[in-house]
């Protein structure tokens, strides 16, 4: 199949845009790559601390025998549910290296937060930077510098792209990504939502809304909803840094440790009966593979939050993306997938109607993903078409086989291109004289695709839910939530306010969150133009809102205005950032050591980078 004609044009002008940044890339990549390895070219003193602390005969091999050594670097705590099954891992891993005659050595842990425990509290406001964290942390494991290839151990919101931009620094090694699985199906998310609804409405106590979210996250492994974590998943499939077929597989399943011993055959390159040199992380990410990400996650309605992260991993390869790339995408690559919250099913039942491997081979043949990459396997990013079915016990040589995922297996979840939920992705570039912000159209319903209505100006999201409680929101009302964005507290998911807003909604009110902070990933069905850049603290647009300027949310036309004369608006003054509230986000619970990133950041459309 030909590639799709806006995908080729997409991907040329990204190209062209990103030509000299990338081939300074590769050029640095090219000079590492030339090096002696570690062990011969390190002196003896740095060799001997290198290996210390490891068995003999894993000495023996590094050191005599020259053998493969694996550097492992893991997001393992058991604080968090997606990051508990790692704790056995590396102990695989290493097992199954040395059957391989290679090593493996942890060479570092990364922090790893979750955004559902910091939620509406002031952790979140580090959680965004976090993802900078973890990549200078990868760095800081993998700048040891005694390793032939790579294992990333890691699955949530900002620890795979901050992983991804980590390896990414060291592009001349192999790497692969070693997923470990959602959790068992709970309380259904639409039975979540609802009592969160009912409690946002007082109508459930503290006690049972504690129940209802207890049987919502009740085991190891990430949640079930199609958010920022499980989309991280589904787009390292289709850029070939997984063991295809791989994101989707509980902790509990016997294949997991299969397919964990598979990651170690795939970066020796041992995955196929034929020798196979594992190509460079920093090579195979290519425009090519950063188009393919974008058309997964068009295609499956994935997490607002990737139209920031993926910026900064295209970045970190020396390509530059932008939101423009995303909505040319949009256009043309159709919604494949309902997962919630975009539809009822969570992820398991995705997996089960034919999960990454059914939207990617659709993709493949429709023409609309690139087939011609590098991938971590022999067979090219065609084998992540597949499923994998466990043939032997874990231990075994070859334990796993490959199927078609193909075809869905429930279209009520998965459809084909020829059958789409819609002709057009689920996300959509929104732009106006309040700026550029994206919103996630595929959770919305079509009647609200459209919100034109007075707007509410707040200075925090307690602000608005203060504002709710009180009964001041009974209204058709657009609720500006400001000074949310990178430079001003850290940019925050405001995941809290959807269900306030879901009940103005249920009441048949028409509303809409304009914000330059973010939303969850598991955000839906109010529409919500986020990211709005540039910020309010940055001197953007929305510090120039005032209460009962009407505004117009268009997600059809793509537009985000305010609707006064223009010369009335470009008169207007700008509102500065309250000094107060500056002051209070800057400090406590770990907050002051974040001022330099804060001060550094970039655009939300930049990636927020703080490290450029």
């Amino acid at each position: 199949m030909n590639t799709h004609p806006t995908v080729r044009a997409v991907t040329e002008r990204i190209r062209a845009r990103s030509l000299s940044l990338r081939s300074a890339y590769l050029q640095d990549l090219a000079d590492t790559r030339v090096r002696d390895r570690g062990s011969d070219r390190m002196g003896c003193a740095n060799v001997a601390h290198a290996v210390a602390g490891i068995p003999a005969n894993d000495k023996f091999r590094v050191v005599s025998e020259r053998a493969p050594n694996i550097g492992i670097v893991t997001a393992y705590n058991d604080m968090l549910s997606a990051h508990a099954p790692y704790q056995g891992y590396p102990d695989i891993v290493k097992h199954e290296a040395r059957r391989l005659g290679a090593t493996a050595q942890v060479a570092g842990g990364v922090p790893a937060m979750c955004d559902g425990v910091t939620q509406g509290t002031p952790g979140m406001e580090l959680s965004l930077f976090s993802r900078d964290v973890i990549a200078m942390g990868t760095a800081v494991a993998l700048t040891h510098d005694m390793f032939d290839a790579a294992l990333m151990l890691g699955v949530c919101d900002k620890i795979v792209p901050g992983l991804l931009i980590g390896a990414l620094h060291f592009g001349h090694l192999p790497t692969v990504f070693v997923p470990a699985g959602p959790m068992p199906s709970g309380l259904s998310n639409t039975a979540k939502s609802k009592v969160r609804e009912q409690a946002a409405q007082g109508l459930v106590g503290r006690q049972g809304l504690l129940e209802a979210e207890m049987q919502a996250y009740h085991a190891q492994g990430t949640c079930t909803f199609y958010g920022t974590a499980n989309s991280n998943q589904m787009l390292l499939e289709a850029m070939g840094l997984h063991v295809p077929g791989s994101a989707f597989i509980q902790p509990g399943d016997a294949m997991r440790e299969a397919l964990t011993r598979e990651a170690v055959r795939t970066v020796l390159g041992r995955a196929s009966d034929a020798a196979f040199a594992v190509p460079p992380i920093g090579e195979l990410v290519d425009e090519r593979v950063i188009v393919n990400a974008m058309a997964a996650l068009l295609a499956t309605g994935g997490s607002t939050n990737h139209l920031i992260h993926w910026v900064a991993v295209a970045r970190a390869a020396g390509i530059l993306i932008d939101w423009n790339d995303f909505a040319e995408l949009s256009e043309v690559v159709p919604l494949l997938t309902r997962v919630y919250p975009n539809g009822t099913a969570d992820v398991n039942g995705f997996q089960e109607a034919g999960g990454p491997g059914f939207v990617i081979g659709e993709l493949l043949d429709a023409g609309l993903m690139h087939a011609d990459v590098l991938s971590v396997r022999a067979g090219g990013i065609r084998e992540f078409a597949g499923v994998p079915v466990l043939a032997g016990t874990p231990s075994d040589e070859r334990p796993l086989t490959w199927k078609s995922a193909a075809p869905s297996k429930d279209d009520t979840i998965a459809r084909p291109v020829s059958a789409p939920f819609s002709a057009t992705g689920g996300l959509k570039l929104l732009q106006g004289n309040l700026g550029r912000s994206v919103i996630k159209i595929s959770s919305v319903p079509g009647d609200r695709h459209v919100i034109e209505a007075p707007a509410r100006v707040f200075d925090s999201q307690a602000a608005l839910q203060q504002a709710f409680t009180a009964g001041e929101l009974e209204r058709d009302v657009v609720c500006v939530v400001r000074w949310q964005g990178p430079q001003a507290n850290g940019m925050p998911e405001l995941h809290k306010l959807t269900p306030p807003l879901s009940v103005l909604q249920g009441k048949g009110f028409r509303v809409a969150l304009v914000t330059d902070g973010r939303m969850s990933g598991a955000s839906g069905k109010v529409p919500a133009a986020i990211h709005v850049s540039p910020e309010a603290a940055a001197g953007g647009p929305l510090a120039k809102v005032r209460d009962g300027d009407l505004i117009r949310l268009d997600g059809v036309a793509g537009t985000l205005t305010v609707l006064l004369p223009e010369d009335e608006w470009a008169a207007r003054e700008i509102s500065k950032m309250p000094d107060e509230a500056r002051a209070a986000n800057g400090r406590g619970l770990g907050r002051d050591l974040f001022a330099g990133m804060r001060r550094n950041a970039l655009t939300a459309e930049e990636g927020a980078c703080s490290w450029l």
